[in-house]
């Protein structure tokens, strides 16, 4: 479907892709992966024909259809589901050219593609696809102008997914959603059934939905099998390797050197340290694939401090007297919490949080915090606020005016600005750069309690994986919202959810969750379709037609497991074999021989465990 061959593109002298290839066949689903900057969505651009490359080609199968989100949001008088039924050219042409033909043999000719197009099922899958993305009934029929731009954003995604092109490109494409939506993107992706190259720091999704990895390092393009976990391995696996290999070459380049430094002044010598000389010459490096600079985050310690931080009793907040948007709010925050606020965006989260940050008073009821609580609070659109021409240092200088410039250099480190970094002026920093200036600025107090609205937008998996590290690392409480389900997972011991004009205690954990929303679109379509909630005969029948239905998924899971069972007693024996001393007095290729047979066994253990989880997964969320 993609074919990517001897790519080399340039960006003010600059090379993004330096004899660069990949192919995608026709039907798979790849995360295309990277450190920001190095060139992920100018490779979209080379696909869509927007920019062209310096040398090689870029080239999508036939006449094939490559659909991408479009990067203007939509605003005009339209609804949300005329909006997104324009987005199939073909049935709007077909439909109004129906309304004008008049030759007999065109009109057949129009209804019978209409209905191979299933042109008049069409309102029905736009309306599920704006439902899935967080756009109820009422919503669908109101214009786009009427919305947010993060809101119209989600309508530009539901026009993408609604045109079904052959070759779908999709950009960070959870960055406008909420969790709930984010849920439901992984599972109709999971079922997209064209080719779809996404570009996402979500590692839940690309787990759950690519099959394979396509990494952008150094110019070059490499493609791994399987999903992002597979991936990481692989890659921690070829760095052991190449690390061991690098050692074995400088230990033999400093016996060579120092043969050389020994005998290079002897006559009888020279000409063999002379050889050595040109072995050492011609000595290739080997290859290293070293990770990018890890990024860093360190929250400083805020010191003990009394429970309760924050208490709310029976409390009403909103925005307009008399209008709260929660109310009856009865919640307590200890030092040692860590909560993830759950709901569907507008259901009051960030009201939640702006409340608890103290940037929201309440209509009724108490609010009580304790007197020495600091409070760091850390919203994306903070990053909207910085001052372009001022530089990381400046920032962090007015807001510890009593500090040192070393103490507020000192700080910027925790977040990964060294010296020439923190001397860049705002305008020039990153995303996930300008997102580590907000972390560090909310944390200059060094606070008891942070309350982090999305602040994973802009971070890359490495910067994901880092500030996992650092909030477990944390003395003090998180409040934390987020459509990163790993983060939560990974952060979170506690869930409220948002709902219903209120807030309490969630029981359960995220797959709960997953399940509820499931069931709760469920319920929506048999209300759709008029149907009754059903009854118990019903429900019986719906479980023993799912059991039937994972029945394949169940048997995968069992013959996987089977077959791990083997594979260890395999290794277990090859490990005794080559625990014997008499294997290594033997001959040289037998145990190179064994060697390599458990190198055999061990990857296939890894890729059996794998597809047994894949397995155990996928007949979960089945169940």
């Amino acid at each position: 479907m993609l074919h990517v061959t001897n790519l080399t593109y340039r960006i003010a002298g600059r090379i993004l892709f330096d004899d660069a290839g990949v192919a995608v066949p026709a039907g798979h689903k790849v995360g295309l992966v990277g450190r920001n900057g190095a060139g992920k969505t100018t490779l979209f651009r080379l696909i869509t024909g927007e920019v062209h490359a310096d040398a090689g080609s870029v080239t999508v199968q036939g006449r094939a259809r490559v659909g991408t989100v479009a990067q203007e949001a939509p605003d005009g008088p339209e609804s949300l589901v005329e909006t997104v039924l324009a987005a199939d050219g073909e049935r709007a042409a077909l439909l109004a050219e129906a309304e004008t033909a008049t030759d007999p043999a065109r009109i057949a000719e129009i209804h019978t593609r209409l209905a191979d197009i299933d042109a008049h099922g069409a309102p029905a899958r736009a309306a599920a696809i704006l439902a899935g993305l967080g756009f109820d009934e009422e919503s669908q029929q109101r214009p786009c102008r009427d919305f947010s731009g993060g809101w119209r954003m989600r309508v530009a995604l539901a026009a993408a997914l609604f045109a079904r092109p052959d070759l779908l490109l999709l950009d960070e494409p959870t960055n406008h959603l909420d969790l709930e939506a984010t849920l439901w993107l992984e599972s109709h992706l999971a079922t997209w059934p064209g080719t779809l190259v996404v570009i996402s720091h979500d590692r839940n999704l690309l787990n759950r939905v690519v099959d394979g990895i396509v990494h952008l390092r150094g110019g070059k393009l490499t493609r791994y099998a399987g999903t992002y976990d597979r991936f990481e391995r692989t890659r921690r696996e070829q760095l052991a390797v190449q690390g061991r290999m690098q050692a074995r070459q400088e230990a033999e380049r400093t016996r060579i050197q120092a043969f050389v430094d020994r005998f290079r002044a002897k006559a009888t010598k020279a000409r063999q340290a002379q050889s050595r000389l040109k072995m050492l010459a011609r000595m290739e490096p080997i290859a290293t694939v070293l990770e990018e600079r890890t990024v860093t985050f360190n929250f400083p310690d805020p010191g003990p401090l009394a429970p309760p931080l924050v208490t709310l009793d029976r409390v009403a907040v909103g925005y307009e007297p008399g209008r709260p948007v929660l109310r009856n709010l009865g919640l307590r925050i200890d030092m040692d919490d860590r909560i993830a606020l759950l709901g569907a965006n507008g259901n009051g989260k960030s009201t939640l949080v702006k409340l608890l940050a103290g940037r929201l008073a309440p209509e009724a009821g108490t609010r009580r915090r304790s007197a020495k609580l600091r409070v760091g609070y850390f919203a994306q659109h903070q990053a909207d606020e910085l001052d372009l021409e001022a530089t990381a240092f400046t920032h962090m200088a007015r807001h510890m005016p009593a500090a040192e410039p070393a103490k507020v250099r000192a700080h910027l480190g925790r977040f990964g600005f060294a010296q020439e970094k923190a001397d860049v002026r705002v305008g020039d920093l990153s995303g996930g750069e300008k997102a580590r200036l907000l972390f560090a600025l909310m944390s200059a107090e060094a606070p008891h309690l942070m309350l982090l609205d999305e602040p994973t937008n802009h971070l890359d998996v490495n910067a994901r994986e880092a500030l996992v590290q650092a909030l477990n690392a944390y003395d003090g409480a998180v409040v934390l919202v987020s459509h990163d389900a790993h983060l939560i997972d990974l952060v979170c011991d506690r869930l409220w959810l948002v709902d219903d004009g209120t807030c309490a205690p969630f029981e359960g954990d995220l797959g709960d969750y997953r399940a509820r929303l499931l069931e709760q679109r469920r319920a929506g379509r048999r209300a759709a379709r008029g149907e009754a909630k059903p009854g118990r005969k019903e429900l019986r029948r719906d479980r023993a037609r799912a059991r039937a239905e994972t029945a394949s998924l169940r048997e995968a899971a069992k013959d996987a497991e089977a077959r791990l069972e083997r594979l260890n007693r395999r290794r277990e024996r090859l490990e005794s074999r080559l625990a014997d001393p008499q294997v290594y007095a033997g001959p040289t290729a037998k145990l190179m021989e064994l060697q390599v047979e458990l190198g055999t066994v061990k990857q296939a253990i890894a890729d059996t465990e794998h597809a047994w989880l894949e397995a155990m997964e996928t007949l979960e969320a089945a169940e």
